[in-house]
């Protein structure tokens, strides 16, 4: 064969092969199409080299990192693990990708590096044994780093890390902790740390290299009054000691810049009525400001030197991510609860758009507010186009808890909407996003509490004519799917059946083996050990109340798991199975959810095709 022959044959082939996957495509059904189609993280870009650039992406069918050179437009898969790898840091100088190496996706592992150009990964932290991470801040030397380590035997640790050298530890506490910052020119750490005892308000302890404590600010007063801090950055110049910081000490998370050498705060006061974060823009003459408020959220650039507060136009939805360049745009990933997420730029334009399938839209959300015992509760709502209820109506819990639904766009809920549900989703008290006390407000009935609001949320839905209500379902995952299995045994006759995600199922098993960082959290939410606050953990648990589930139960979980580990949800469905009770449980070999497009498809068809099941004759 002639070497013109041979070419023709193989633009014959991909042209069969295009023509093949195009037909496929044609065939798959939108919910399916809005999982496969690549998308893109908003891309994080070396401080003195902003040509390179680090993001995620799912192209390859698992989310992945990738190096991104703007100057030539190549881009490279800098990662290919069978489970996927979403945690990356570039390096300052843009020579080094760092990533976290776990197995399985169990969380527990070593920082590796990479050079930016490509080559063989190497032991970025030499000498650091396997942990939980705990935080990263890589200097500008291209040498040291600071990384933050997270075991059940040690607590949080804090090493200096230098090429070629031993690590040295600098901070070492039983209570979480993690890396903050390091100042711009390596002089300062800031750490975030909870040695107070309290997992849900961080305070804060500002560290020389060689561990020598230089400030301390702290809002949790002895534990009299609950404030968290968390740190936003140091400013992006040499010698410069500020750093930007969050408060809440007006009841909302808000920026203030602390000069750690003085000691001086100016509280910026911006009078905008949700939470606020913040980060410096790269001359540090001005900071970037996200504003959430009720399920949406806007941009701003503030003027350090006038106080001049300038709004940066974006569309109506979500900004998850927004980063200034050094030429003064903003990128940032949007999207809608009808509009896939774009990486856009306030200078114009979509700044990254992987090639390949689209994905579908789907439907707007509407808002609804319903008066529940703790005060007004936000719930979204998706609704098939053109039907009137009553409806068959999936109550989608969203995780954390600290952590709210929004609108933005989710393939989930789009795929029950697809298959002719409603989809209502519920920020609950503990949910961020509507002030401190609503976020505080499940501590010590953990649980129950969220319920109580989604109950107030399902009675709207049926005296509203929207749901159906001998076909509701209730499901979510990690806290969503806690919430889940305790809804169905605590609230037995208010769920059709319910669809269970990664769970908390078992409390008091799942606190001794789950991640340490999680313990702390659970002693802050109950107010102790299972030992220590026995019925808490017992009015908490889903397994107290396994007696009385009467709905069909679909349990997902991933068999390396740290934060809602298997054995636990193991205990609960021996509960099931000792019963007789209508149950099936899907195990897969992952962590705390899947990074593999097809393993994460194969999931909501089990769980579209049980609601099918066990919907199909419900009366």
């Amino acid at each position: 064969m002639t070497e013109s022959n041979a070419s023709d044959a193989r633009d014959q082939r991909d042209q069969h092969e295009q023509a093949v996957q195009a037909g496929q495509q044609e065939r798959m059904p939108d919910w399916e199409k809005r999982f496969r189609a690549p998308r893109v993280s908003l891309p994080d870009w070396a401080e003195d080299a902003p040509d390179r650039s680090l993001f995620v992406s799912n192209a390859t069918g698992t989310y992945e990192l990738y190096a991104w050179d703007r100057s030539t437009g190549a881009q490279r898969q800098v990662t290919d693990r069978p489970n996927g790898t979403t945690d990356g840091v570039l390096s300052p100088d843009g020579a080094w990708i760092w990533w976290f190496d776990d197995k399985d996706g169990d969380e527990f592992g070593v920082w590796r590096r990479q050079p930016f150009t490509g080559g063989e990964d190497e032991p970025a932290a030499a000498g650091l044994e396997a942990s939980y991470p705990a935080g990263l801040a890589l200097a500008r030397d291209g040498r040291t780093a600071v990384v933050g380590r997270s075991t059940d035997e040690d607590g949080t640790t804090i090493h200096l890390v230098r090429t070629g050298e031993d690590p040295v530890e600098i901070y070492r506490h039983r209570e979480s902790a993690g890396v903050g910052d390091l100042a711009h020119d390596g002089s300062l750490i800031a750490v975030e740390h909870t040695e107070h005892g309290d997992a849900m308000h961080s305070a804060l302890r500002v560290l020389r290299p060689d561990g020598t404590p230089v400030a301390d600010l702290d809002d949790t007063e002895g534990g009299t009054r609950e404030l968290g801090l968390e740190v936003l950055g140091f400013a992006p110049v040499d010698g410069d000691t500020r750093l930007l910081i969050g408060h809440q000490r007006r009841g909302r998370w808000e920026p203030l810049v602390w000069d750690v050498a003085s000691g001086e705060e100016t509280d910026l006061a911006l009078e905008l009525p949700g939470d606020v974060s913040a980060e410096w823009y790269p001359d540090g003459t001005g900071l970037l400001i996200v504003h959430g408020f009720e399920a949406r959220s806007e941009l701003f650039r503030y003027d350090l030197a006038s106080r001049a507060l300038t709004e940066l136009p974006t569309p109506p939805g979500t900004v998850s991510g927004a980063t200034a360049r050094p030429d003064g745009s903003v990128e940032y990933l949007w999207s809608s609860a009808a509009e896939p997420s774009a990486l856009r730029s306030t200078a114009g334009g979509v700044v990254l758009d992987p090639p390949g399938m689209k994905s579908p839209g789907s439907v707007p959300v509407e808002d609804v507010w319903v008066e529940g015992p703790g005060g007004r509760i936000h719930a979204l709502v998706q609704k098939p186009k053109g039907t009137t209820g009553p409806l068959p109506t999936v109550f989608d819990i969203h995780g954390g808890p600290t952590w709210h639904d929004n609108d933005s766009f989710a393939a989930g809920p789009a795929a029950w909407v697809d298959h002719g549900y409603a989809v209502v989703r519920v920020n609950y008290r503990g949910s961020t996003g509507y002030g401190r006390a609503w976020t505080d407000a499940l501590k010590h009935r953990v649980g129950l509490i969220e319920l109580e609001d989604i109950a107030a949320v399902r009675e709207w839905a049926v005296s509203s004519g929207l749901a159906d209500p001998d076909r509701i379902v209730l499901t979510g995952g990690s806290w969503g799917g806690y919430l889940t299995l305790l809804g169905l045994g605590v609230q037995p006759d208010a769920w059709t059946l319910g669809i269970a995600a990664v769970p908390v199922a078992d409390y008091v098993t799942a606190y001794h083996d789950e991640m340490e960082a999680l313990k702390a959290m659970d002693r802050t939410l109950l107010g102790g050990t299972p030992e220590e606050v026995p019925d808490r953990f017992e009015a908490s648990s889903p397994l107290t109340y396994v007696d009385q589930v009467k709905a069909p139960v679909y349990i997902s979980a991933g068999v390396n798991d740290p934060r809602c580990p298997i054995r636990q949800i193991e205990n609960y469905v021996k509960r099931l199975e000792t019963r007789g009770a209508v149950h099936e449980v899907y195990r897969y070999d992952a962590g705390h959810g899947s990074l593999v497009v097809d393993e994460r498809i194969k999931q909501v068809r089990l769980e579209l095709e049980f609601a099918e099941r066990h919907l199909r004759n419900a009366s």
